[in-house]
């Protein structure tokens, strides 16, 4: 819990940075720019772009753009593979198809 508690600090802390000349991008982000680095960073397994990217947008956009490119990416995979985004998401979470 307390672990938790200090990760959700340190990413507001470091969303509410302003510069400081470490070299980091300090510039605003928006939350679909958030949502793609955070899930490539989570594809990749980078836990440092991981923390990075969570605190360029509140916890709250972050999900919500996530959500957003999951909905997208499931929409162009059932184009691209002629079929339904029912079919397409439950594959691609290893569920039986119904």
């Amino acid at each position: 819990m307390l672990d938790r508690l200090r990760k959700s600090v340190a990413r507001t802390v470091t969303s509410m940075r302003t510069g400081g000349g470490d070299g980091r991008d300090t510039r605003a982000h928006n939350l679909f720019e958030a949502a793609a680095a955070y899930v490539t960073a989570r594809a990749e397994d980078d836990q440092d772009r991981i923390d990075e990217t969570a605190g360029w947008v509140s916890p709250e956009a972050l999900s919500f753009g996530v959500s957003e490119l999951a909905c997208r990416a499931v929409i162009a995979l059932a184009r691209e593979r002629d079929e339904s985004p029912q079919v397409v998401a439950r594959a691609l979470l290893g569920l039986p198809t119904t």
